[in-house]
């Protein structure tokens, strides 16, 4: 039987639990230009021009799980939402995370009591194989740092809606338009 395997992240780095469990383990892993470009088209930046992390990985709880802790660092290029010009933007983010076997996890079907103290890097992942990558790891934690509305120096930004597509003009004020102050005025002048 043949089943389709998921496909492999962009940016994949792997390490293996066993070899953590031996030492800690600290990884400085970069992006090439390929991942780099592969990643862009995923998170629908114009460009990623560096992606560097450092990531420490650790044994805990009697060397069942990984416990990761990482900082990112990369320079992008997203889209400004109001103009559509490339805003680039220097993005440095700490990330942690938690691995256990699949073994270990709790099925979504099996009522667990999660406590609410928990902080979602305590929740464990899932390592695959006893492995665990920490370049699709920082690819996500990249995508959690990007600004969600990215807009270029100077540009008022008014509202979340798509400028200029619909008809009312989303918030943002076309300069053509009459000055509203200058209406005022107008009102205020005696006949």
């Amino acid at each position: 039987m043949h089943h389709t395997a998921e496909p492999a992240p962009e940016f994949s780095r792997i390490v293996r639990a066993d070899a953590v469990h031996r030492a800690d383990v600290v990884e400085t892993i970069e992006a090439t230009e390929a991942e780099r470009k592969a990643l862009a088209e995923r998170f629908e930046l114009e460009a990623i021009d560096r992606l560097v992390a450092t990531v420490r990985l650790r044994s805990v709880r009697g060397g069942q799980m990984v416990r990761v802790a990482g900082e990112l660092e990369a320079d992008v290029v997203q889209t400004c939402v109001v103009t559509l010009d490339p805003v680039p933007a220097h993005v440095t983010e700490s990330f942690g995370a938690l691995f256990a076997p699949e073994s270990m996890i709790p099925k979504e079907e099996d009522e667990i009591e999660i406590d609410p103290n928990i902080s979602e890097e305590d929740i464990p992942e899932p390592m695959t194989n006893g492995r665990v990558d920490i370049g699709e790891l920082t690819a996500q934690h990249l995508s959690l740092a990007l600004d969600p509305y990215p807009h270029a120096e100077g540009v008022e930004f008014a509202g979340y809606g798509d400028a200029g597509e619909d008809e009312d003009d989303g918030g943002v004020v076309e300069p053509e338009k009459p000055n509203p102050f200058a209406a005022l005025e107008r009102l205020k002048r005696p006949n």
